[in-house]
């Protein structure tokens, strides 16, 4: 499979432009389950052989640091497994052992995070995969996903990360300024989650420019 028939979804435009220069089919979603199913349909449409969930991801097992690499074995959604192609997850430099979780909403406190790492295991979370995961099943199309990890399994995220999104995956700057004004003792959190964000992009970049030009 040649990298211009790989369909990665990723959240943010900033990471959609990574991916367009290494050459990849890119759609944005936003950051939310429905964006994330419309993009996956729209790569679908347009003739990708695989699809691949992009981008950050919340920590659910201790000891994950930011910027830990996440390639999942599968993707938990509810009561749905849904295996991730072993093709591919080589391809992303080899599976790290264990699933990802599929949220609908972002897990905001430690406590969030504990919950569901308690249930099954999960490295980390996402809003994401799990439509992604979806969308190929019902295209019969290879599903992997290649996350890094921003904030940790014992980190509360501000209210912030709550609304820094809009649809398009650009920051909503009107929103971020009206939490700050809100909420501004948040001000010390949001300055350590943003390098924690730093670092989780700097691993997607360097992983980034180890994949093979060539998948399977």
């Amino acid at each position: 499979m040649e990298r211009a028939k790989i369909g990665f979804i990723t959240g943010l435009t900033a990471e959609a432009r990574w991916l367009r220069n290494a050459g990849f089919m890119v759609k944005v979603g936003g950051g939310t389950p429905f964006g994330a199913q419309q993009a996956a349909e729209a790569l679908a449409n347009d003739g990708a052989q695989g699809l691949i969930s992009f981008g950050l991801a919340g920590g659910l097992k201790p000891g994950l640091v930011a910027g830990s690499i996440v390639v999942p074995t599968a993707i938990l959604e509810g009561n749905r497994v849904y295996p991730a192609d072993y093709a591919l997850m080589a391809f992303l430099g080899g599976s790290t052992g264990a699933p990802l979780y599929a949220g609908q909403k972002i897990a905001q406190t430690a406590h969030d995070k504990s919950l569901i790492y308690r249930r099954s295991h999960p490295d980390a979370i996402d809003l994401e995969s799990g439509a992604v995961a979806r969308v190929a099943q019902a295209r019969g199309l290879p599903f992997a996903a290649l996350r890094a990890v921003t904030d940790t399994a014992d980190t509360d995220l501000p209210p912030l990360a709550m609304s820094a999104l809009k649809d398009d995956g650009s920051l909503d700057f009107l929103a971020i300024a009206k939490s700050l004004v809100c909420h501004p003792m948040q001000l010390p959190s949001l300055l350590v989650m943003a390098q924690s964000a730093k670092a989780a992009r700097a691993a997607l970049v360097a992983r980034l420019e180890k994949l093979p030009e060539r998948s399977f």
